[in-house]
């Protein structure tokens, strides 16, 4: 696969964007999640650029090769802002978005602020938010999620032991260790700040107006979005596809790439 590397350019204080591109054709623009980076998203950029489509995965902000967050983070004004920055690169009126976990949370966001530039939504182990979660809930879910970090540091086993958790087990070690190595590569202090945001400001999104078609695709081993929090996604989006992916648990694009591939071509088809 001829795979390539752009930067998109941005006005300060707007960081810029790293970008893999391959194929040509209809733009589909991979967004990746909370512990991710754009390389997660190679079988997919493989199989969406054989199939005749642009095929682009995005570091956003705070991420792999895209630039630092710079004060207070917005999480829907602000990764929002960084997909249009990518479709107004392309010259894209509209694209397919797939967003995986957090991704997908972007996404949706995306396609109810922006429905003029969103063709379809492809929301991958993802959540309808944090609507339901109490202040107290909260405090303490971003305080169990920071606390590998007591000493400043991101520790050395932290993106094994996190892919190790998020994974279903017998997850191929191919799928380990490209989870693995994304999670190590985090920067803490950008981290940290995506943690909080999108924890503390993800609610109150309308998921009944998406009006673009969409496609849900959920994994029979999830355990950080188990069964119960997929149920509200799917019962609050009009006319959604569904698709289940067997023996994966949350990542899986990467633990079963033929499946989720098979249900992203389908659908885009």
């Amino acid at each position: 696969m001829d795979l390539q590397t752009i930067t998109v350019p941005r006005t300060p204080p707007s960081p810029q964007l790293a970008v893999s591109v391959a194929g040509q054709g209809p733009l589909v623009l991979m967004v990746h999640g909370m512990g991710g980076d754009r390389h997660t998203w190679r079988a997919q950029m493989e199989a969406l650029a054989q199939r005749g489509f642009t095929a682009a995965s995005v570091d956003l902000r705070g991420y792999g090769g895209s630039g630092d967050i710079e004060g207070p983070l917005d999480f829907h004004r602000d990764f929002g802002a960084d997909l249009l920055a990518v479709l107004d690169h392309f010259q894209a009126p509209r694209a397919h978005l797939v967003g995986l976990s957090m991704g997908g949370r972007v996404v949706r966001s995306l396609a109810l602020r922006h429905p003029e530039r969103v063709a379809s939504l492809v929301l991958a182990n993802s959540s309808p938010g944090f609507d339901a979660m109490p202040a107290d809930e909260v405090d303490r879910f971003i305080a169990d999620r920071s606390a590998a970090f007591q000493n400043g540091q991101v520790p050395a086993s932290f993106g094994l032991d996190q892919a190790r958790a998020m994974c279903a087990p017998g997850a191929a070690p191919e799928a380990l260790r490209t989870a693995a190595e994304a999670m190590q590569r985090i920067r803490l202090k950008n981290y940290l700040a995506v943690l909080i945001a999108s924890t503390r400001q993800d609610r109150g999104d309308r998921l009944e107006q998406i009006a673009c078609p969409t496609l849900a695709i959920t994994s029979d081993q999830d355990r950080v979005y188990p069964e119960p929090v997929t149920r509200q996604l799917l019962e609050r989006i009009p006319g959604v596809v569904h698709v289940r992916i067997e023996r994966a648990g949350h990542l899986s694009n990467l633990e079963q790439p033929e499946a989720f591939n098979r249900a992203l071509l389908d659908f885009l088809r």
